[in-house]
């Protein structure tokens, strides 16, 4: 059975620096598409970064490009989200997510069927 169990979140100024990370207990991990949302007061969840299998793709939100990092560790069955230069904007809930797919990262929350319960990030202006 897979349980994803997200750690890193807190609180941060602007301009810092955290990460993220995910682990899952369940033996599937390293066979799918592994990715990052996050839901802000009042409004939906959305797609912030994700992961193939192999880690050898990667998609990103216009909004974090080139700020923040996702990569995987298959042999710890973790995954990871660097955040770098920080914005208020940036302060949500992050939660991770597990899909059924391989090869391709998908956006939509729909392909992901797994979720962790979520961790809070807040920064700071």
């Amino acid at each position: 059975q897979v349980q994803l169990v997200e750690s890193g979140g807190g609180l941060v100024q602007a301009g810092g620096s955290l990460r993220l990370s995910c682990a899952d207990s369940g033996r599937t991990f390293s066979t799918y598409t592994m990715a990052w949302f996050r839901q802000a007061p009042g409004k939906g969840r959305e797609f912030v970064a994700g992961v193939n299998w192999s880690g050898g793709i990667t998609n990103y939100a216009d909004s974090v490009k080139g700020r923040f990092t996702i990569s995987r560790d298959n042999a710890k069955n973790t995954v990871y989200l660097q955040m770098n230069s920080l914005k208020p904007e940036d302060t949500a809930v992050y939660y991770c997510a597990l899909s059924r797919r391989m090869f391709s990262v998908e956006v939509s929350e729909n392909e992901y069927t797994y979720w962790g319960q979520g961790t809070q990030v807040t920064v700071s202006s």
